[in-house]
């Protein structure tokens, strides 16, 4: 397992304006199974995709489309971004966090990605809970995220380490936008350093230092807003509610009843559309009676040559009381 030093030519030196910083732990070094680093790394800029990220868009029925960028919400929870894999591929997906106020609200959404464990045992964070971390937004829309080197102990890929760096860039994005400091009808984009210098190379493999913004394709196809993993809904008519990133396509759910052994049986199923007007963003709504009981909801495409296939599946686990 490797770790990440120190670039060997640092930057130049950038000033920041309105920043939050503060200590943590140190990390403990992570290594993903399945990612690791080839033995000769190519390098790419934040602000360009792999090219392997640019097939996967455009793979599987999946549209090179991004998540729309969040909008202004009073609620403190902070939307935080994941890496998670649906069959063959892996995308971005969202949780709502309830987080610390003693930060600004970009800078809490990105230490709880980089320190804290998803809800969804499906997800995954390769960053490492950083010494520092420090956020700013100049008056264009740029958010500047400056972190400490501590933050990419990981072993990536070529492919992870882009994933990883989006994972950032829409975590910085959606709390800047939630949260109202930034113009959400405007593009907005993350410059990221690393101790305050440009041209830190992110876990061997991203060049950094360039205004990135959202890559199309990096946003899961399927997509469960709501219930969270793990919470608690009043028994009855519970509402299921979610993404597409295909407005007007069909969708296939299925109930499943979790009993206490862990087994879990088939209980309800159905099929759904997302919405087709663009504004709606692709979202579509389930409702099913439930009894008490702990439940786990499953939604995927539908592949028209294989109906049978869960294509692009999302999964949620939580009680009915």
């Amino acid at each position: 397992m490797a770790s990440i030093s120190q670039p060997g030519t640092p930057g130049r030196k950038v000033p920041r304006t309105r920043s939050v910083l503060l200590s943590a732990l140190l990390p403990a070094v992570l290594l993903l199974s399945g990612c690791i680093a080839d033995p000769d790394p190519s390098v790419t800029s934040a602000n360009s995709p792999t090219s392997s990220s640019r097939r996967a868009a455009g793979a599987d029925g999946v549209p090179t489309t991004s998540a729309p960028l969040e909008t202004t919400q009073s609620s403190n929870k902070a939307p935080v971004y994941w890496i998670g894999r649906s069959n063959s591929n892996v995308f971005l997906y969202r949780e709502f966090r309830d987080v610390p106020d003693d930060e600004n609200p970009i800078t809490r959404a990105l230490r709880a990605m980089m320190s804290e464990t998803p809800l969804d045992p499906d997800y995954f964070t390769p960053w490492q809970n950083p010494k520092n971390l420090a956020t700013s937004i100049s008056g264009t829309n740029v958010i500047t995220v400056d972190v400490s080197a501590d933050a990419f102990n990981s072993n990536l890929d070529a492919d992870m380490a882009q994933r990883a760096i989006q994972q950032l860039v829409y975590t910085a994005t959606a709390a800047g936008a939630s949260s109202g400091l930034i113009d959400a009808g405007q593009q907005i984009e993350v410059v990221i350093l690393v101790d305050g210098h440009t041209d830190y190379l992110a876990f061997k493999h991203v060049k950094l230092g360039a205004p990135t913004s959202r890559s199309a394709g990096m946003v899961a196809p399927v997509w469960i807003i709501d219930p969270q993993q793990g919470t608690q809904v009043g028994d009855g008519r519970v509402k299921i509610s979610g993404r597409s990133t295909v407005p007007n396509g069909k969708l296939h759910w299925r109930i499943l009843k979790v009993h206490d052994n862990g087994d879990k049986e088939s209980y309800l199923t159905g099929e759904a559309r997302a919405a087709a007007d663009p504004a709606s963003s692709g979202i579509f709504g389930i409702t099913v009676n439930l009894a008490p009981g702990n439940y786990e909801v499953r939604v995927s495409q539908v592949d028209p040559g294989k109906p049978e296939d869960e294509l692009n599946v999302d999964s949620r686990g939580f009680t009915v009381r």
